[in-house]
């Protein structure tokens, strides 16, 4: 079973499929990666080491930018990953723009 998903060849991350564990090898083509900690499904990994300030690309457009530096496989979500269009985990529900 794949339990990594690539969305676009550009992208440096990847969705998981299915819940990963710390410490499981990850297979995606010829990449072979390791889980640095559990990641629930439909979260991203990282498809290579990156360093703080890398644009996370997913579906080959930029979602945001990295806040640390993260290692290949590492769980990739709002602890490290800022947005750069939207004001990140302030908004107020019915707030006007």
């Amino acid at each position: 079973m794949t339990k990594l998903l690539l969305l676009h060849p550009d992208d440096n991350v990847l969705v998981c499929a299915a819940d990963i564990a710390r410490g499981e090898e990850l297979f995606m083509g010829d990449e072979i990666l390791v889980a640095r900690e559990s990641v629930a499904m439909g979260h991203k990994v990282a498809r290579r080491a990156m360093p703080r300030g890398t644009k996370v690309l997913r579906y080959g457009a930029p979602i945001g930018s990295l806040t640390e530096d993260v290692e290949a496989g590492a769980w990739v979500h709002g602890h490290n990953l800022a947005s750069d269009y939207i004001a990140t985990h302030d908004r107020t529900a019915g707030e006007a723009a």
